[in-house]
């Protein structure tokens, strides 16, 4: 049995990039029309079948729902796969889960090998390189082939979809205004780069709480770091000799590399610096000192996701299509890298 022609080998045999391939076989004028028709041509000559989605919906359906994360490390994306297998498996459904990696055409790949019959819907949070390009050719694609998509935590508006959300904007001013409240002054931020959906929402947090309590926005004292593995080195970096009495970071990570480079440094946490982050997970809690943090109730977000695609998958034909977005709420865990309020 010869092996199964897929995208990512089309795009490796006429070294071009997965999506311009996706693009090419859906006859996108974003593709010169050369390059459309050759890669039309060698798919055709190898038999190659693009609508992957549109198979699937002609057979059974499998029980089974997909989930795409964009890593694995943070605490909060493990939380959320459980709560979407608690919904699942009550409601009869299995679960896939797929790692992305943050890379676009990885999320691409798993999306095409999910929609080969192997699931009924998907729930997906993007990946950062995804929203980079801002090319979401693979949802639309998906949505319009009647797939049920539910995205969670990174979204993004231009998709019509159902959608699962904390209020990060809130999230973000509920933890710089903790630190206010406590004496801070000099607060810096440590956050993704802008294109991360929740790390730009969690800076405009930061700001309006500045504002609201008459601090200035200072540039210098914010970090937008791009890639993970560098963050530990920026961090330290960026903290170097800076007169800070607060940290925000926009995850547990960023936040628990800030107090080890405070201390570091020779200083002490609260009574120096006081850090808060964002998540809570296990390292929030056994980190020493513990770490102060904003809930983002990742196992609920996980069990609203599961019941809104099972909700898709179990309505009838003749029924009206609508799209909910559900907030869920951020909680403020006080715990010791934090000064208590004067």
């Amino acid at each position: 049995m010869k092996p199964k022609l897929t995208l990512k080998k089309i795009a490796k045999e006429l070294e071009v990039s997965i999506s311009t391939v996706s693009k090419a076989l859906r006859d996108s004028p974003e593709i010169g029309e050369e390059t459309r028709e050759k890669i039309k041509a060698f798919a055709k000559h190898y038999n190659y079948k693009p609508n992957n989605i549109a198979l699937s919906l002609k057979n059974r359906k499998t029980k089974t729902i997909g989930i795409i994360i964009p890593e694995i490390v943070h605490h909060f994306f493990t939380t959320v796969i459980s709560g979407v297998e608690k919904v699942a498996n009550e409601m009869g459904y299995n679960v896939l889960v797929c790692l992305s990696d943050n890379s676009f055409d990885k999320e691409v790949l798993n999306m095409e090998m999910l929609a080969n019959g192997s699931t009924d819907g998907f729930i997906l949070s993007l990946a950062k390189e995804t929203m980079q390009k801002g090319d979401y050719h693979h949802l639309v694609e998906a949505i319009n082939q009647g797939m049920p998509l539910v995205l969670f935590d990174r979204v993004v508006e231009d998709i019509s979809c159902d959608k699962v959300i904390i209020d990060d904007v809130t999230g973000g001013k509920k933890a710089t205004q903790h630190l206010i409240d406590i004496g801070c002054k000099k607060i810096a931020l440590i956050s993704t780069v802008d294109y991360v959906s929740v790390g730009k929402l969690r800076t405009k947090g930061y700001k309006e709480a500045l504002e609201e309590n008459g601090i200035p926005f200072d540039e210098d004292l914010v970090l937008r770091i791009e890639k993970m593995e560098d963050s530990e080195s920026e961090i330290e970096q960026f903290l170097m000799d800076k007169a800070i009495d607060g940290v925000f970071g926009v995850n547990e990570h960023f936040a628990i590399s800030a107090i080890k480079t405070i201390k570091d440094q020779g200083k002490k946490v609260p009574e120096d610096v006081s850090v808060i982050g964002f998540t809570d997970g296990e390292l929030s809690k056994r980190f020493i000192p513990s770490l102060t943090t904003i809930s983002q109730h990742g196992m609920r977000i996980g069990e609203e996701s599961a019941r809104l695609l099972i909700e898709k998958l179990e309505r009838t034909p003749s029924e009206e299509e609508y799209y909910k977005t559900i907030i869920v709420e951020t909680g403020l865990v006080i715990r010791k890298s934090t000064k208590s309020k004067k």
